[in-house]
């Protein structure tokens, strides 16, 4: 039996190649999970008591279809990473046959998180948004690692706002966005310290290390929000949009924003759909309030994305086999 490592380094150049197969593939896998194709259990939240704001997640979950694997992202989230320099996330992905349930590979999968939550975005703003981007402002706030792959991962998509607002509360790093969308999307893109000015754009990206919300003013009619990081909105604005979420049982968890709605109200009335309703025409979405999109994030889309990312790194021979690996494979 083989185990195989692929390294961090090979993921981001197979993922930073191919954003767009990328983004395709997790379209057909949200149709799979509405299909019951996949088993997404809820996530697991390993926290600190002397580290509140910092945690470790556990995602299980198994991709059937033409897939057949399970597998587990095992992802921390440390916030004061950010203030030596480092990156928030890191994490790895184990992946198992389904067939024999030996783990067959683990992946670096900070790399792959961030881009299957990009490509969730990019799924959702072309979905939500049909008629295109022109003529329009889209404005990212936060800007950290997340921020920079959604905008990588919004241009392959097709996605080409006349220009981008960027709104941090770190103004160096705002600046530092604002340079990769010019150098690197050549995008027309400017730092904004007016967090209204913000929330004002035709499109508004959360990508932020919010643990609570701040935002308590209305959105309006015809705006699009991603609501990446899923805590900067207060309950009472949830309440006054169209709610699509990736799954409504796992984002109404953790107190994410639609939780905290759900328990406010006492009930889910003010959630309009899936992001699946949407890309199969179940729900229909008019232009008579804003549309607020909250993806928790589904470990299926890791596997999925983890799967795609050995199997390219094993036919370009950059994956690592590991031999001996296991130290019993005969039971007698």
């Amino acid at each position: 039996m083989e185990f195989t490592m692929v390294p961090g380094p090979v993921v981001h150049e197979i993922l930073r190649q191919n954003r767009a197969p990328v983004i395709d593939l997790v379209r057909r896998t949200y149709e799979q999970h509405k299909a019951g194709e996949t088993i997404n259990p809820n996530s697991y939240f390993l926290r600190f008591p002397d580290k509140p704001d910092a945690r470790i997640i556990a995602l299980p979950a198994f991709l059937g279809g033409d897939t057949q694997l399970a597998g587990i992202k095992w992802i921390s989230s440390f916030p004061a990473n950010t203030a030596a320099g480092l990156p928030r996330a890191s994490a790895v992905l184990i992946l198992n046959d389904y067939r024999t349930g030996y783990p067959v590979a683990c992946l670096e999968a900070a790399t792959i998180s961030s881009a299957r939550t990009a490509a969730s975005a990019a799924v959702a703003a072309t979905a939500l948004r049909p008629a295109g981007y022109e003529g329009t402002t889209v404005s990212v706030i936060g800007a950290g690692v997340i921020a920079r792959n959604v905008c990588d991962y919004l241009h392959a998509a097709g996605v080409r706002p006349d220009g981008y607002l960027v709104h941090d509360l770190h103004e160096e790093s705002g600046d530092a966005l604002v340079g990769h969308l010019r150098r690197e999307l050549g995008a027309d893109a400017s730092f904004t310290p007016d967090l209204d000015a913000a929330l004002a754009a035709g499109t508004v990206v959360f990508t932020t290390t919010a643990s609570v919300p701040y935002v308590h003013t209305p959105f309006k009619p015809g705006q699009v929000v991603l609501n990446i990081s899923l805590r900067d909105i207060s309950p009472e604005v949830i309440c006054e949009s169209a709610n699509i979420l990736d799954d409504v049982d796992h984002c109404l968890n953790a107190n994410t924003s639609p939780h905290l709605a759900e328990q406010a109200t006492g009930n889910r009335d003010f959630i309009t759909g899936t992001l699946a309703d949407v890309l199969d025409g179940t729900v229909a979405l008019g232009g008579d309030r804003p549309v607020i999109f909250s993806p928790f994030g589904l470990g299926v889309l890791d596997i999925a994305v983890g799967a795609y990312a050995l199997e390219q790194a094993r036919q370009a021979g950059t994956a690592v086999a590991v031999p001996g690996f296991f130290a019993e494979t005969r039971r007698w």
